[in-house]
């Protein structure tokens, strides 16, 4: 099969294009970099050919590193470094072969392909708003390994170069022009004749900067003061970013450091052993498993049950005009449906359409959309409250106060007026499907929809099957998921599901250390370091410690002597009973909250009246392993409970549903890929002796362990 062909006008221009057959997108595969070697070595040696350009056969140009092929690659660094070694020579090819050489992308140019195009004498984009360019390596724990370092810096100078690689920037194509990423953008029926003409024009500019003897690093090389002020600068922001948390941006430091102070060539050996050394990691093999493949497989619906009729949704309904619904909505709206936003009263329902008007005209402010655009979105949402006007709704959610009385209720009045094949999903967080299923008169078209707050910017839902919930079902939930460009993991019922049931634990677990004497500061940092996004006790005051009362009352309640209580249930009753301190919306909780928005919250100083801090502290290890180990070990009661059956959504829900740390993947990557089986088990097994029964592993675990399996397969 061809990957590359081309042509050669009568001026001597070849237009070589990559097209492989292998895929619906081009990516440096092992095939396409042997084949794109192959097919320059006989342009370059042509005498009729006086310049190439090189473009692409698909609606992208490259989009970078075939990372599911790498993978399966032997994994030692002779081979990986080998191959990225063979990579490296053939871009040195392409520059020095003495004929100039243009890229013209006519789509999405990204990590890999970026550094190809980065490789030619001259850029031309076309004027594709789909279109983006830059360099995501950093997310899935790697750095650019295709010279896209040494060119970059080379290019632009240290300091603009670094927010490229260190922060994944992805720009438009005028965007990236502007940045000096790319040198023209012109309408895509003109890209190649573009790239033609610069090159009619430009004979003779077949040398790179880098490789002209006067070259000096723009901006200042390396040793000057003001480059060290920005490599000392960029480290602090790192430190207090990361937590030193992550390999991948310390090391694309070390490359730029190093690699701008040597002659090019011996700065590509750098970056490719940093790069090699990255990739046979256990953090990037986690990050590319979870950011990569499993978040791939997600979005293109991969376990969607088969032979059902795609649906698309044309008209939604919305029970509840709160915070969720209104954000719900909103989402639908942008996502082009139809939305009947209904609610108790009319200024209910009106305050939540309005909070669609509010994100929309910040869309228009800030340049994103157009003001006729916004205005056709929100004349989508109908803000009401009479139930039949859900009529020829095919899909309706109910996001009401969590009270099982008001569903069954407002689920009931919505039924009466649905067609036959409308589906009915409930956004609660806590309380099982099955039980809410019981107010349907068509539960196999009951499901749960669990979204996150704020819904316009969380990107993951929560699918909840009830027991007599359909496949079918189960399909058109997650086509509507889709439809709003939101990533979907599938979960069987039970009291809290996935995430909220896991989630908890992180917060009960802070509340537990401070009952048993540990600092909040202590605790808090540990929750940050440990890769949260923020400290237990913040995040308790967030949620609210009035719901987590009320919940975990209800809790009480339904299971009566089956209840297993936590020591941090006491905390719960003494901050939200005794000192009525529910948390930041009442500007009171674990911290103190100013009334100026501006204002930084501090730790309450009353907590230690009220939970004394031991004389002797733990070391800020424990509390991070503490802290970490209680997600992880609910997780795997609820993988053995069969709540939820994929590794990979797993991974995914616990880092974008909850915040889990995202350096280790999630948390079955966690268990078995960063800390291992073995060590997982034994360090529990410590945990659940010296604090609590809380610790103790499945067996499922265990067995696996003395298997030698996988939770991946």
């Amino acid at each position: 099969m061809t990957i590359f062909t081309h042509e050669i006008d009568d001026q001597g221009l070849a237009v070589l294009t990559w097209n492989d057959p292998n895929g619906p997108v081009n990516s440096l595969a092992q095939s396409a970099v042997v084949a794109l070697g192959e097919a320059l070595d006989g342009l370059l040696a042509n005498d009729a050919v006086k310049g190439i350009v090189l473009t692409s056969g698909k609606s992208d140009f490259v989009v970078g590193a075939n990372l599911k092929e790498i993978q399966t690659m032997p994994q030692n660094a002779e081979t990986v470094l080998g191959f990225v070694r063979s990579l490296h020579t053939i871009m040195r090819r392409m520059e020095q072969g003495g004929k100039p050489v243009v890229a013209a992308m006519n789509g999405t140019a990204l990590g890999g392909g970026m550094e190809v195009a980065l490789a030619c004498h001259h850029r031309i984009a076309a004027d594709n708003p789909k279109a983006v360019f830059g360099f995501p390596e950093v997310n899935l724990g790697l750095l650019p390994g295709g010279g896209g370092t040494q060119r970059l810096a080379r290019m632009l100078g240290v300091q603009a170069a670094m927010p490229w690689l260190l922060q994944a920037t992805q720009a438009k194509a005028k965007e990236a022009k502007a940045a000096g990423l790319i040198n023209e953008v012109v309408a895509a029926d003109e890209l190649i004749g573009a790239a033609k003409q610069w090159l009619l024009a430009n004979p003779n500019a077949c040398v790179q900067p880098w490789d002209e003897k006067k070259f000096r690093l723009p901006g200042g090389e390396v040793q000057s003061a003001k480059v060290a002020q920005v490599f000392m600068g960029a480290e602090a922001m790192l430190r207090k970013k990361t937590m030193g948390n992550y390999r991948a941006p310390q090391l694309i430091l070390q490359a730029l450091f190093e690699g701008c102070q040597v002659p090019f060539d011996l700065a590509l050996d750098i970056e490719a052993r940093y790069f090699t050394e990255l990739l046979l990691s256990d953090q990037a093999k986690a990050m590319i498993r979870t950011f990569f493949v499993a978040l791939q497989d997600a979005n293109k619906l991969k376990n969607r049950p088969k032979d059902i009729e795609k649906k698309q949704f044309k008209k939604i309904g919305i029970l509840g005009a709160g915070m969720m619904g209104a954000g719900i909505a909103y989402s639908s709206a942008m996502s082009g449906m139809d939305v009947v936003l209904l609610d108790s009263t009319q200024e209910s329902a009106d305050k939540g359409k309005a909070y669609s008007d509010t994100l929309l005209k910040k869309r228009v402010a800030r340049g994103k959309m157009t003001t006729e655009k916004a205005e056709t979105t929100l004349a989508r949402i109908v803000a009401t409250t009479d139930y039949n006007d859900l009529t020829g709704c095919e899909l309706v959610i109910e996001a009401v106060f969590e009270d099982r009385t008001i569903k069954a209720d407002v689920t009931a009045k919505a039924e009466a007026v649905l067609a036959e094949d409308a589906i009915f999903a409930s956004n609660t967080s806590t309380l099982p499907i099955t039980g809410l299923a019981e107010a349907s008169q068509r539960p196999a078209q009951f499901i749960g929809l669990h979204f996150f707050s704020p819904v316009d910017k969380m990107p993951l839902v929560e699918i909840i099957m009830g027991e007599k919930t359909s496949q079918h079902t189960l399909a058109w939930a997650l086509d509507y998921v889709q439809q709003l460009k939101k990533t979907p993991i599938t979960v069987n019922d039970s009291r809290g599901f996935y995430t909220s049931r896991v989630f908890k634990t992180y917060v009960l677990e802070g509340m537990a250390l401070l009952k048993e004497g540990v600092a909040p500061s202590l605790i808090e940092n540990a929750g940050k370091l440990a890769g949260m996004p923020v400290g237990p006790l913040a995040l308790s005051d967030e949620v609210s410690l009035e719901l987590m009362d009320r919940i975990g009352r209800q809790t009480q309640n339904d299971l009566g002597d089956a209840y297993v209580s936590h020591p941090a249930d006491s905390v719960v009753q003494t901050m939200v009973h005794e000192l009525q301190r529910i948390g930041k919306k009442s500007g009171l909780g674990f911290y103190d909250y100013p009334a100026d928005p501006q204002g930084k919250k501090a730790l309450w100083s009353g907590l230690a009246d009220h939970f004394p801090v031991a004389s002797e502290q733990p070391d800020i290890d424990t509390v991070m392993q503490r802290l970490l180990y209680a997600q992880a070990v609910e997780t795997l009661h609820c993988v053995a409970e069969g709540v939820i059956t994929r590794a990979h959504e797993t991974d995914i829900g616990s880092i974008f549903g909850w915040g889990f740390a995202p350096h280790t993947g999630g948390v079955i990557s966690f268990i078995e890929t960063m800390e291992g089986m073995d060590t997982f088990i034994a360090n529990a097994d410590r945990l659940a002796a010296n604090v609590g029964a809380r610790y103790q592993v499945p067996q499922l675990l265990r067995d696996k362990a003395a298997a030698g399996e996988s939770f991946y397969g």
